[in-house]
């Protein structure tokens, strides 16, 4: 990798920064981290090579730079922090990210299902009552939750991903005494508005993490038993055929991290339009070469092509959390 400082993404400078701080500085900065945050960056630092030292040099001056800049209101400053959220996200976007920051302050229960694998999760909530085991899904990334809902026996999935999307915000207290209680799991033994978890775009997004026929399975199930819900959570579920929704410079960076192997395998399975859109994004040379791919290519299982269709997607959606590109669907765009 040598590239200048202005071409680096946001986790590459951040991996460049740590590691200019030495182990001990470096391992303090991780510890406030999250573990989505900490496994991005600490890949980024096992790929990372060839940085010379005026790339280097640059990007800690970028950042010295950039905290100068910065407010005197100070770190932690709760109306600060409100503010510029609702600045670089909007009101709406932004109510969910905020209240889950400050409110995770203290959850140490809830905070720490984070950091554990989704059977685990499982294992720890499946003998709580539905509502609970709702609360904690929303309260969790969409695609941790998601992982950890497939461990969840059949028959009552459908029931949390209706409760999921049933939720209308949940009080501080009533989260505190949730939080209190994984705490306990753990061990063996405010002043905010109600946090914005849960809600119908909660639970079309844990869906979009699951496989295809859990997916369908869950979907189906919902409209049974209600089916303006079930039409609402399909509005908002971001699907492989929406991919052809998206601006041509958003696929371009999007088929720069997908694999050979896995593209081939998607389109399998896909429609003309998005057959199209990707092949209006290529080279006519790297085009003519995926058509031939996809010619010898034989029959492949349904299975391998969803699976492969979710890993771009999950791509996707990384790449639009990180401002990469921006995905359009269900009659809504995520950013």
């Amino acid at each position: 990798m040598a590239e200048a400082p202005g071409n680096y993404t946001g986790p590459e400078k951040a991996a460049i920064l740590l590691m200019s701080l030495g182990e001990q500085d470096a391992a303090q900065v991780l510890k406030l981290m999250g573990p989505k945050e900490v496994q991005k960056i600490g890949t980024v630092m096992a790929n990372l090579s060839n940085v010379s030292r005026n790339q280097v040099g640059q990007v800690l001056g970028n950042f010295i730079k950039s905290v100068g800049e910065q407010t005197a209101m100070g770190i932690g400053n709760e109306d600060y922090i409100r503010k510029m959220f609702q600045a670089a996200l909007g009101e709406e976007k932004a109510s969910g990210v905020i209240d889950r920051i400050l409110q995770g302050q203290k959850s140490k229960g809830m905070e720490a299902l984070k950091w554990m694998d989704p059977k685990g999760v499982a294992e720890v909530i499946r003998m709580e009552h539905p509502q609970i085991i709702a609360i904690v899904l929303a309260y969790l990334d969409s695609d941790h939750a998601a992982e950890i809902l497939s461990y969840i026996p059949e028959r009552i999935r459908p029931d949390l991903v209706m409760r999921i999307a049933s939720l209308d915000g949940i009080q501080p207290q009533a989260l505190q005494e949730l939080d209190d209680i994984m705490e306990k799991q753990f061990s063996g033994q405010s002043n905010l508005k109600s946090s914005s978890v849960g809600g119908v775009k909660a639970a079309a997004d844990i869906l979009n993490f699951m496989d295809a026929s859990e997916e369908n399975e869950i979907m189906d199930n919902v409209r049974e038993a209600n089916t303006e819900m079930g039409d609402q959570i399909q509005d908002l579920m971001f699907v492989f055929d929406n991919l052809e929704e998206v601006e041509g410079a958003g696929i371009q960076a999007l088929l720069r991290e997908v694999s050979t192997e896995t593209l081939v395998l998607a389109l399998k399975g896909a429609s003309e339009g998005i057959k199209n859109k990707i092949f209006g994004n290529m080279s006519k040379r790297a085009g003519e070469m995926l058509r031939d791919d996809l010619e010898t290519r034989g029959p492949v299982r349904v299975s391998e092509m969803e699976t492969a269709q979710k890993e771009i997607l999950a791509i996707a959606r990384r790449m639009a959390e990180s401002g990469d590109l921006i995905l359009g669907g269900g009659g809504e765009a995520y950013v």
